[in-house]
């Protein structure tokens, strides 16, 4: 019967603070829980801006340029002779 009384005890001597931790979970955000929901909106904004540039860019055709990488390798003089 002591023991019976002495489980009781402890039991109820623990439920306290267990409540107690248990209260303040629900309420408010952890640290960690506030930086990863921060991260979820710095990813849809990234993911907003990027379909939105794609939108600008969808209809427009690339730009051909003409690039020749033996440009500054070449004299002067030597551009416009006969290979």
């Amino acid at each position: 019967m002591k023991r019976l009384i002495a489980v009781i005890v402890a039991l109820a001597a623990l439920t306290g603070p267990l409540y107690a931790q248990m209260s303040k979970q629900s309420h408010a955000p952890t640290a960690l829980q506030m930086e990863d929901i921060q991260k979820k909106k710095d990813a849809e904004k990234a993911e907003r801006e990027y379909q939105a540039a794609m939108k600008k860019t969808q209809g427009q055709e690339p730009v051909q340029t003409v690039v020749d990488p033996w440009q500054n390798l070449r004299g002067v003089d030597n551009a416009n002779a006969k290979r």
